[in-house]
């Protein structure tokens, strides 16, 4: 194996071992979080308690047992279904033990939210919600960095000019959340133009043609989609505008319009090469704070994806899925990062230097 092939696997090794580390510390303090500390199981019990008691004193069945054998017949109940939960165990025991099954994806079954299909095993209700944000979040992201970044190029060209004076205007409207933008297009596009839909993911009843379906899935993306697109536009073209005007006052540009190389050349092997890593470090890390940021556009939208779980998690005092979706998101980031570092060693020569001088 040729020596630097061997030193840069050493090197992505050394680097995924790290993201691992990192990822599990970062569940293991979501799980203890999730749980209060242990102080969660008491909530979950005081709940187990009361709907048990109330089953017990409503069911006609029970009504000849006196008081104390009815005491008696929720305390048996109330003990099976705290082992079926687990929560007979200390919680640093089953914190342990979420978390290798956090780290494996093998999350159990939830307590009361339940998959469309009927199961409760967490795995199968995130494998039923992620494809809804992935498709979602994908699509304007991938929208947003074509457009930044060709909008970018244009500013640049036009320093000074109306356009990119007014773009760098429009900048701190990014501050905004796209959950904002949101309610905003909502009021205008479906409550008073009642041009598009409220939320949802389809219609009801969804068409039954594959291509009404899809049709229809495009319709309902449009409002959150243009959502997303607005809240991060203007900031992104500002800051692909500026590190391209920053690349273009180099002195190699300047040599390479001396020697008469054309502008569309400059662009693409002076400017926007060079740039690459930053361009690539920003879409990375958008698509991330994106997924990390569905949980109230996807309320407001009621788009049926990962967010909107995270949602009804919380609120049911689902650890498991909290935890389980957590761990996408840090898989999806650490996954992110290991890649980045890829793509970096094929656009960028020096990462390969340094890498290779690190391991050294």
């Amino acid at each position: 194996m040729p020596e630097g092939v061997r030193r840069m696997g050493g090197y992505f090794l050394r680097r995924g071992v790290a993201l691992f580390l990192a990822l599990t510390v970062g569940l293991y303090l979501t799980i203890f979080i999730a749980g209060m500390g242990g102080y969660m199981d008491k909530i979950i019990e005081a709940d187990v308690r009361f709907k048990i008691a109330k089953q017990v004193q409503d069911d006609p069945k029970y009504q000849h047992l006196s008081p104390q054998e009815k005491h008696d017949l929720i305390e048996q109940l109330v003990g099976q279904e705290l082992e079926r939960l687990g929560l007979d165990k200390p919680f640093y025991l089953r914190s342990l033990s979420h978390l290798g099954r956090a780290l494996t994806l093998n999350l159990g079954r939830a307590m009361n939210i339940t998959s469309d299909s009927g199961s409760k095993l967490i795995a199968n209700i995130l494998l039923e919600r992620l494809p809804s944000t992935l498709v979602l979040f994908s699509t304007a992201s991938l929208l947003l960095f074509f457009a930044t970044l060709f909008a970018g190029l244009y500013l640049s060209r036009r320093y000074g000019s109306f356009l990119d004076r007014l773009s760098v205007a429009l900048a701190p409207t990014s501050a905004a959340p796209g959950w904002f933008y949101g309610i905003i297009l909502i009021l205008i596009f479906a409550a008073m133009l009642k041009l598009l839909p409220f939320g949802g993911m389809v219609d009801a009843p969804p068409p039954k043609s594959q291509l009404g379906y899809l049709l229809s899935v495009g319709k309902h993306m449009v409002l959150p989609v243009l959502a997303m697109f607005l809240s991060a536009f203007f900031i992104g073209v500002y800051n692909r505008r500026t590190f391209f005007l920053i690349f273009s006052s180099e002195d190699y540009v300047e040599l390479g319009r001396a020697k008469g190389v054309s502008s569309r050349a400059l662009e693409r092997r002076y400017i926007l090469r060079p740039t690459l890593p930053v361009v690539i470090t920003d879409f990375a890390l958008m698509l991330i704070v994106m997924w990390m940021g569905a949980i109230i556009l996807e309320k407001v939208f009621n788009w049926p994806g990962l967010g909107s779980l995270y949602y009804e998690a919380v609120q049911q005092f689902e650890i498991g899925l909290v935890v389980g979706e957590t761990a996408i998101y840090a898989y999806l980031l650490a996954l992110t990062i290991l890649a980045l570092d890829i793509v970096y060693a094929i656009v960028d020569p020096r990462v390969k230097m340094s890498a290779s001088s690190t391991s050294a």
